[in-house]
């Protein structure tokens, strides 16, 4: 289903959710709880932010093993053990 058609389904069952106040409500407070829940997911982000990130991920230092060289033998090389 495309956004458009999800959006006109939405807008049609709100119609006639809208017939009946107590149900209205309850949506409505759904609705309050899935927007917080999306503002505060620390791993939402915008793809614009996403690229940003990786952009400076990428202008750090990089690392690479050596041929035949384990995990472990690089961590040791690279003084993290």
């Amino acid at each position: 289903m495309t956004a458009l058609q999800l959006n006109a389904d939405i807008y049609r069952n709100l119609g006639i959710i809208a017939e009946d106040e107590s149900m209205l409500d309850k949506v409505a407070k759904y609705l309050r709880r899935v927007v917080k829940q999306m503002a505060d997911d620390p791993t939402c982000m915008s793809k614009e932010e996403y690229f940003r990130r990786l952009d400076e991920a990428e202008k750090g230092p990089t690392y690479r093993m050596l041929p035949n060289e384990t995990m472990d033998d690089m961590l040791t090389r690279l003084g993290y053990v």
